[in-house]
């Protein structure tokens, strides 16, 4: 039998692997040209790659129960794809606005409210890097609602 800790670190390294592949691997060019795009074709655009970046994080996630007998709780797991899933079309909505003076996403209004502004005007890097810590932190959430229960 795991326990919840062990689940959790499990969970979270293979998650966090799953991200770089989905994120980077699965991530269609036309969807990351267009996922950051106002109305309807960014709006699909970002579906298809979470689609995409989800069903890799579910297969390892998947791989990862059965072949480490993690015994996860299947509702419990499907929760924190969702999280994951959720939060990284919120972010990935942003791709292309990070370095706008007038924020038009919720992720770039709030890393100005936060005081990045300046950052992010002056290191093209910087967007990038916000949206990864992001991604990162949200898997952590993900990875304790997958890990929870039993």
């Amino acid at each position: 039998m795991t326990t919840a800790p062990e689940r959790f670190a499990a969970s979270y390294a293979v998650l966090t692997a799953a991200h770089e592949v989905g994120d980077y691997w699965a991530q269609q060019d036309r969807d990351a040209v267009a996922k950051g795009r106002p109305g309807r074709e960014g709006r699909l655009a970002c579906a298809r790659h979470v689609a995409s970046y989800t069903a890799v994080q579910a297969l390892a996630l998947v791989a990862a129960n059965r072949g480490l007998g993690l015994r996860l709780d299947w509702r419990r797991a499907a929760a924190g794809l969702a999280v994951s899933a959720v939060t990284h079309y919120l972010a990935d909505r942003s791709a292309g606005h990070w370095q706008e003076t007038e924020p038009s996403t919720r992720l770039v209004r709030l890393a100005h409210r936060k005081g990045s502004a300046g950052w992010l005007q002056r290191d093209p890097g910087a967007g990038p890097l916000l949206d990864q810590a992001w991604h990162k932190g949200w898997i952590a959430v993900a990875a304790a609602v997958a890990a929870s229960g039993k």
